[in-house]
């Protein structure tokens, strides 16, 4: 029931007042047809909004089912407008980029109705109308009266207590006016229709009740009504214990597509704005591109690199730094000297004495436990550890048929010398060096445990990686390539043909550049190589109770080497394309297990047992490590233990002696002398020749850090761990590389962040276009905000559609961004890789995409802020009126 109680409305314009309406009292029956005539500006449009909830009366009372509206609120009109009224314009007020269906569906999505029952309740609705077969259909698609139809579906589909139609039949030719009417006749049997017209006899016809307005004040009612005071009484007692009617809320799903359909209305409007909002996404996704492309390049240039360069720390080692700050503290203060004359600053006696002073002996076995155990956290920074030991690796090739060729240590200098005629005849010590030596510029090299890393610095070309200790991966270079140095050594080549170059270089000829052919191998060919493993102690054979050395008996090897372990090539590897730097340091790879078996056999062998088992004498002479008297018996056993060239030699060379008068006491002190002189093993001596090493004791450790950071944290536990071992038993290590890079990161990120601000600018100013688009949208919408308004949505619901807008907005921008950004890296990668092969720089992270796309529609969004708020505070009298 519905009743109005004095209501007077007053409106200001300027400085004048206008009284809309004057103290009118009407109460409404439940359900008649009730038509409101009179002249125009008398005041029916301003009641139906009124009664609408449209507009605020301003003086007076509105009441609804017993229940007075003097202290509603702005959600209990929208409340009221959106289950209690329906609207019926004249100009129809459809929203033009929704379909018939939404349109009418509408007003259910803001009472919270289901999906599938808004779908129902809608269909019915326009069933009831006569469309049922033009629910697909735009309004731009339909005629006048369709339209009509379609505003009464919409009007009647939430089921309203009241409908309110202004004009219905106003835009309408006669035929479609009396359809119209008929249908809000059927209405009328058991809903309130109130109808504001300017025509009296479709007034006449169709109504049971009308009421005449002239100058804002009833003049006439042909069928009065008034409530009694008990059912006044009744009606405020079931208001009082009605059940409170739930909101209306209008979901953010629902603005969105009411904004998305307003958007593709306008494809091209919204493709360039979307498209200005995205430059500013644009040039920051192009920075963040190349700054993570480069980033992630300086991190791999510091992983690869630092697998080149690790940390080293040798057992024996040298604190350079107090060596240098020596020669530089040398000064010539205090010493007169004159202006033309040049004077030396005598720095080397410093520098000896400190280097001499400054050797260090590291504890590499209490440093190895430390870095094994899994406490001390240190392996979550490395690639990988490598422990180096003395015990030579001793490699030939398998196939003897042409004589032994010997490929780790490489004899190619060995050779060479001999070729010129060159005495290369070293003592143990310098031998030792020279070993050392020849391992560091030899072509077989321990590979990083780390398999990761080796399938990202490498691709395999043939085979596979090695898997056992025996087996090992044939390197070349990224042109597929390898040095015949390496050939040379590998015995792949003929020596011959150096031995011809230095041949004609000693005489003086010109050597030709190209000696031979360019020479080339199929894959099988490499993959069949063999070689054989001679561990140090096989070069020594026991006779007559002493240990004899083989090394130079090429038929002993060869023998030897038959029952010797097989080392295989498995694979073939190359550089990848991507690599910056590689790991491996020779042309033939082996895994670090060979090196622990062949140390293991070392140490199980014979001969280290027995000098092992007796450490004060010389497995090789028989005698003591000790000066010793020497005799006629100990003297015949010792020659006895030469080869025999050298035992008729040292014969002949005693008969001399004896013939020239020399008396046997004097021949044994002469010798004695002499091998004592010549003599200067000991036990540590012999056991490193024999090749012994301790597998917890290693020669050297090389730490291979993830990236400089990683070095950070490694170099900090170091630190910690030298803290712990007390002064004296302090580590001290090599960094090859230091700090050649660390700063780049900080640089590049400062230089990221200076122009992502520049940019930035950019995207506020694109922002704010955005937000005066969004502006220029409201204008544009005002009616469909009126008509929202007018089917019960709340102001927050009109701000969340034009938030929505601009978050659409926001994201296309965003998008659009993204995706020229993604099209753009492709040249421009072409460009950096053209200039510096540097593959794949600009690479835009998927976090950052996400990120941008987000970052674009937050700004729209506050960007949006401002006119949905405007949008909002619309009146919807005033909305409605506006084209």
């Amino acid at each position: 029931m519905l009743s109005l109680k004095n209501i007077v409305k007053d409106y200001a314009v300027g400085d004048e007042v206008v009284h809309a309406l004057r103290g009118v009292s009407i109460d409404f029956r439940k359900s008649e047809f009730v038509s409101v005539l009179g002249q125009s500006g008398c005041g029916k449009t301003t009641l139906l909004n009124i009664i609408g909830g449209l507009d605020k009366y301003t003086s007076g009372d509105l009441i609804i089912n017993g229940k007075s509206t003097k202290e509603y609120k702005d959600r209990d009109w929208d409340t009221y407008r959106n289950h209690s009224i329906g609207f019926v314009f004249q100009s129809y007020n459809l929203i033009p980029h929704q379909t018939v269906l939404a349109n009418v569906e509408l007003a259910l999505t803001l009472s919270g109705v289901s999906k599938s029952q808004r779908r129902q309740r809608a269909i019915e609705a326009l069933t009831r109308v006569g469309l049922a077969d033009q629910i697909h259909k735009k309004p731009n698609q339909m005629s006048g009266g369709q339209m009509q139809r379609v505003a009464i579906a919409r009007a009647l589909v939430n089921d309203p207590d009241i409908l309110l139609a202004d004009e219905p039949t106003g835009a309408l030719d006669s035929e479609t006016s009396v359809a119209i009417m008929e249908i809000l006749k059927e209405i009328s049997k058991d809903k309130l229709i109130i109808m504001v017209t300017h025509n009296p006899e479709l007034a006449q016809q169709y109504s049971n009740r009308i009421i005449k307005l002239l100058d804002g004040e009833v003049i006439s009612d042909s069928s009065p009504y008034e409530i009694s005071e008990e059912e006044a009484k009744k009606l405020e007692a079931e208001a009082a214990n009605a059940a409170k009617v739930k909101k209306t809320s209008m979901s953010f799903f629902t603005a969105l597509s009411l904004s998305l359909n307003n958007l593709m209305t306008k494809k091209g409007r919204t493709f360039l704005t979307s498209f200005a909002g995205s430059i500013g996404i644009i040039g920051i996704a192009l920075i963040l591109s190349l700054s993570n492309g480069v980033q992630e390049y300086i991190d791999r240039v510091q992983e690869e690199t630092l697998s080149s360069y690790p940390l080293q720390i040798d057992r024996q080692t040298v604190d350079y730094s107090d060596m240098f700050d020596t020669s530089s503290d040398v000064t010539s203060e205090g010493t007169k000297r004159e202006d033309d004359k040049i004077y030396s600053n005598d720095v080397m006696y410093g520098m000896m004495n400190t280097m001499m002073s400054q050797v260090i002996t590291n504890n590499l076995k209490d440093f190895k436990a430390f870095l094994e155990d899994e406490n001390d956290g240190i392996r979550d920074y490395v690639s990988d550890i490598q422990y180096r030991y003395t015990t030579p690796l001793n490699i030939y090739r398998a196939d003897t048929s042409d004589g032994l060729v010997q490929v780790n240590p490489t004899t190619i200098f060995e050779d060479m010398y001999a070729a010129m005629g060159i005495d290369f005849t070293m003592s143990d010590s310098a031998s030792s060096m020279y070993t050392g030596a020849m391992s560091m510029m030899g072509v077989w090299g321990e590979m990083l445990d780390n398999e990761e890393l080796l399938n990202s610095q490498y691709d395999v070309l043939a085979g596979r990686m090695p898997e056992k200790y025996n087996e090992v991966v044939f390197i070349v270079d990224e042109h597929n390539g390898i040095s015949d140095y390496a050939l040379y050594a590998l015995g792949l080549l003929d020596f011959s043909e150096i031995e011809e170059m230095l041949d004609k270089a000693m005489k003086g000829e010109p050597i030709e550049e190209n000696i031979r052919e360019s020479t080339s191998y199929t894959f099988d060919e490499i993959l069949s190589l063999e070689f054989k493993l001679m561990l140090n102690t096989d070069y020594f054979v026991k006779q007559d109770g002493k240990w004899v050395d083989k090394s130079k008996d090429s038929v002993y090897i060869a023998s030897k080497l038959a029952e010797s372990e097989t080392i295989k090539i498995v694979g073939i590897i190359r550089p990848s394309e991507d690599a910056v730097a590689t790991s491996a340091s020779g042309n033939i790879g082996y895994r670090s297990d060979l090196m622990e078996m062949l140390i293991t056999r070392v140490n199980e062998s014979e001969i280290v047992k027995e000098q092992k088992a007796n450490p004060d004498i010389d497995v090789f002479t028989g005698v003591s490590f000790e000066s010793v008297e020497l005799t006629e018996e100990m003297l015949n056993e010792y020659i006895a233990s030469l080869p025999e060239e050298e035992q008729a030699q040292m014969n002949g060379y005693i008969q001399q002696m004896e013939s020239a008068g020399t008396s046997m006491e004097d021949i044994l002190k002469l010798f004695s002398e002499q091998m004592n002189m010549s003599t200067s093993a000991t036990y540590d001596s012999n056991l490193a020749k024999l090749g012994v090493a301790d597998l917890d004791d290693p020669q050297s450790i090389l730490i291979f850090p993830k990236d400089f950071e990683s070095k950070d944290a490694i170099v900090s536990k170091i630190n910690d761990y030298n803290e712990k071992a007390g002064e004296g038993n302090e580590i001290v290590y090599t960094d090859m590389v230091g700090l050649m890079m660390s700063s780049v990161t900080t640089i590049i990120n400062a230089i990221s962040y200076i122009l992502i601000a520049f940019v930035a600018i950019s995207l506020v100013v694109s922002s704010i276009m955005i937000g005066i688009i969004t502006y220029i949208s409201v204008l544009e919408r005002t009616k469909e905000i009126g008509i929202l308004r007018a089917i019960g949505a709340s102001k927050k619901d009109i701000s969340r559609v034009f938030n929505a807008e601009t978050l659409i907005v926001g994201f296309c921008a965003g998008a659009i961004g993204i995706g020229v950004t993604l099209l753009l890296n492709i040249p421009i990668n072409m460009i950096v890789v053209h200039l510096t092969d540097i593959r794949n720089l600009a690479k835009l992270p998927v976090a950052g995409g996400v990120i941008l796309v987000l970052i674009s529609m937050l700004l729209t969004f506050i960007a949006g802020l401002v006119p949905s708020r405007f949008a909002a505070k619309k009146d919807p009298v005033i909305a409605l009126r506006s084209e």
